[in-house]
């Protein structure tokens, strides 16, 4: 399958299975799995045929491991903004976590913090290269070290998807550290 083909499965299965799974007549259980069959069928009744071997591989080699199949079901290991339960244990985070953006998000996020937005959590990663990533997909990227484990100290709750992203119910501004 050539990459232009494995981008549009992808973000076909972002939208469907983190966002609108009721668009084509997906019903996801409490924690966001569906069979993979009735995945396949409406999507084909709705106009993108996926094969079973295309899914497998944006799975599979997603870099970011988006996806998850256990035996007959998939899921999207995080990003939701639907209500769902991905039952992730708490977990003690590293002492620094990294949030990536862009410089005109940076006034807000001074004055009220790191919150998630259309999504349940704020999403953290583990390393700045990772962050750099994420915040260049809106431009200029901006890196923000964020003290995960003084916010850990403090009571705040962390728990890591299968994908490696560290999800937070909120970063006040005071667990930020903004470049001078």
């Amino acid at each position: 399958m050539n990459e232009q083909r494995v981008v549009r499965v992808s973000k076909y299965l972002s939208k469907h299975l983190r966002h609108q799974p009721e668009r084509i007549g997906l019903t996801l259980d409490e924690a966001g799995w569906v069979e993979i069959d009735e995945l396949l069928d409406a999507a084909r009744a709705h106009g993108f045929t996926i094969e079973r071997a295309e899914l497998e591989q944006v799975v599979t080699e997603n870099d970011k491991r988006r996806f998850a199949i256990d035996g007959s079901r998939i899921r999207a290991s995080q990003g939701h903004s639907i209500e769902i339960d991905l039952d992730l244990p708490v977990a003690e985070p590293p002492a620094y976590l990294y949030h990536g953006t862009v410089a005109r998000f940076l006034d807000a996020i001074r004055h009220e913090g790191l919150k998630p937005m259309n999504r349940h959590d704020v999403h953290l990663s583990a390393d700045r290269e990772t962050a750099t990533r994420v915040g260049a997909r809106r431009g200029r990227p901006v890196v923000l070290p964020v003290d995960s484990g003084a916010m850990h100290r403090d009571g705040h709750t962390f728990r890591l998807s299968a994908n490696g992203v560290w999800l937070t119910a909120v970063v006040p501004p005071r667990y930020l550290r903004f470049s001078r």
